[in-house]
């Protein structure tokens, strides 16, 4: 049920379209939060108000306590406590929404992501078809133009939103496929899965490179996924790809950097050559993010002047389970 209730929420903040108290989850979504990783992610919320911690019912003004404390006053429940669990808010990362959409529908990479308005999105094309991710179902009904700007003659054009409470059946015309995010996409494996109709055909799902295989690398070693990295998938250049390959390899051991860059092919002199970073490039995230990993990862003993990445004799042991 993790990955369902995973799913609701995921749905559920995206309609929303602002970020929530930690507070106002259910012990449910609580509980599917580490399901999502990165997806769902902290945010800064206006301090000034909070969900009444004590009935979760009435929205409060929060106050100083005059004990270096904070205190809320509830028009049910008259003045109640206020922790600093009470005040955090979460927010949904779209962009790994409408990522993790355009691979469930195999929409091709080359092509872009158009915003079209205030919560409307074209994620590309899938088999021919525009497929639009809207909020709102009702927006479209009330702005057709919308349609009408990526129709294609002799095309059929696929919608996405959340389903209203009150819609039942096809909301739209013939050349209008609706797909309700709720039922006819899934939460999986750290990613979303597309939910055909029955006997219906589906296109091949794309692979995302990005996906970790080799522990949190991908299968060629060009993308590392790290839960303290608040920007996503990690890239590295293949000078770096090949460094951690080749300590992975190793297993966990101790290793030269003579041994180490012998292996990975490359004429540098210590591994740490291949992730400095310009000075050109020190504000740019993408730029770090690979000295980020290497120094996350890689385990460095000076003295001895050996290397190791822990990490992949974890992998290896869980993998002889």
């Amino acid at each position: 049920m993790a990955t369902h209730d995973a799913w609701a929420l995921v749905c559920r903040l995206f309609a929303g379209g602002t970020p929530i108290l930690r507070a106002a989850l259910s012990p449910r979504e609580i509980a599917a939060l580490p399901a999502l990783g990165q997806a769902v992610k902290p945010t800064a919320l206006d301090q000034r108000f909070v969900l009444c911690p004590y009935c979760h019912q009435q929205r409060a003004q929060v106050w100083g306590d005059g004990h270096r404390g904070r205190t809320c006053h509830c028009p049910e429940c008259g003045p109640v406590a206020v922790a600093a669990d009470d005040t955090v808010g979460l927010r949904l990362d779209e962009d790994w929404l409408r990522r993790k959409l355009r691979l469930a529908l195999a929409i091709d990479s080359r092509d872009g992501i158009d915003a079209l308005g205030d919560g409307v999105w074209r994620l590309g094309d899938s088999r021919r078809s525009p497929v639009l991710l809207a909020r709102d179902l009702i927006r479209l009904w009330r702005e057709p133009a919308l349609l009408e700007r990526v129709r294609v003659t002799g095309g059929a054009i696929r919608i996405i939103t959340p389903k209203p409470r009150e819609t039942r059946g096809a909301p739209f015309g013939p050349g209008v496929e609706w797909l309700a995010l709720e039922e006819r996409f899934a939460f999986y494996a750290g990613g979303i899965s597309f939910i055909g109709m029955p006997g219906e055909t589906t296109a091949p799902k794309a692979v995302d490179p990005t996906t970790p295989v080799k522990g949190p690398f991908s299968a060629d070693f060009r993308w590392v996924t790290l839960p303290d990295w608040p920007h996503g998938p990690i890239r590295l250049t293949e000078a770096q790809a090949a460094v951690c390959e080749a300590l992975w390899s190793f297993k966990g051991e101790p290793r030269t950097a003579e041994q180490i860059m012998r292996r990975a092919g490359l004429e540098s002199a210590k591994p740490i050559d291949v992730f400095k970073v310009k000075a050109r490039d020190r504000d740019k995230p993408e730029a770090k993010g690979a000295l980020f990993a290497y120094r996350t990862l890689v385990v460095t003993q000076q003295r001895a002047g050996l290397y190791a990445m822990p990490s992949s004799r974890s992998a290896v042991g869980a993998l002889a389970q």
